[in-house]
Formats: C-alpha cells, sequence, structure tokens
C-alpha cells in the first residue's frame, strides 16, 4: 500500500494514485450504502484521457453491479453478470480492488465478487480514483 488512508471523505471522492496503477495494487474501499440510497460508481481513470478505465455501479433496487469502460468518451459493452450483489442499503462493505496483469479483482466482505479485464492499455496509466453516489465511505487507502 502507498500514501495514508483517508477517513470519511467526501462524496463526490476524487483523487489521484500516488504512481498509478501497477499489478498486485490494491485499492481499500470501506463504506455503507445509506437507507435510502440507491446507487453509487467507483470509477478507476487515466487523468490525462480522462477515460474510464474500470466503472463499477452498484444499484441496490436491482440487486446488480453494472461494470464497464469508457475510452474516447464511448461506452463500452455492460457487465452485468452476478449470481448476487453484496451491496444493500444499510448495510456495510468492505470492497478491494487488486490490479492484475490481464484484469481488475473485486473483492467484497472477503468473497470474490467479479473479474474485469483491462480494456484500456496500459493499464498503468489509471492514476486517478472517483466515488459518487449514495454511499458513505469511513475509509479508502491504496
Amino acid at each position: 500500500m502507498g500514501g495514508q488512508p483517508e477517513y470519511n471523505p467526501t462524496i463526490p471522492f476524487n483523487t489521484m494514485i500516488p504512481g498509478g496503477m501497477s499489478p498486485k495494487r490494491t485499492i481499500i474501499i470501506r463504506g455503507m450504502i445509506p437507507f435510502g440510497g440507491d446507487s453509487m460508481s467507483i470509477n478507476l481513470k487515466a487523468s490525462r484521457s480522462r477515460d474510464i478505465a474500470f466503472h463499477m455501479n452498484p444499484r441496490v433496487r436491482e440487486a446488480v453491479v453494472v461494470r464497464n469502460s469508457m475510452m474516447d468518451g464511448d461506452w463500452g459493452p455492460e457487465e452485468r453478470e452476478l449470481s448476487v450483489s453484496p451491496f444493500m442499503e444499510g448495510q456495510y462493505f468492505d470492497m478491494s480492488i487488486r490490479c492484475g496483469n490481464q484484469r481488475f479483482k473485486v473483492f467484497v466482505n472477503g468473497q470474490h465478487l467479479l473479474n474485469f479485464a483491462h480494456r484500456l492499455q496500459p493499464f498503468t496509466q489509471v492514476d486517478m480514483v472517483e466515488i459518487m453516489g449514495d454511499v458513505l465511505i469511513s475509509y479508502i487507502h491504496f
């Protein structure tokens, strides 16, 4: 892990990832979807191009976790298939997003949730994280 963790950041949250993403780099996010909350987004971006390498959008009422990327202003194909969504209103979550050579691996509450193959190459240009929506973040570290 790199720099200092952030506690209780204001949402929307946007910060640089010192040194950018690299294999084995992990982002830890702890928080909760408040009661009445429906949707949050986590975006891993390349600051230079503003491309979104990995967009993760849990939607509570739909019980789905939508994943995508946006390059040159165009969204790619959505990925939605999952057997279960661990995100529920009023529930805390402990998430880690681990960067591999081929994909991002997402774990929630200690369980593997999904893989998202790198669409933006090289993935090492990803150097920004953005969190928006109906979420309270208590801790973020990378």
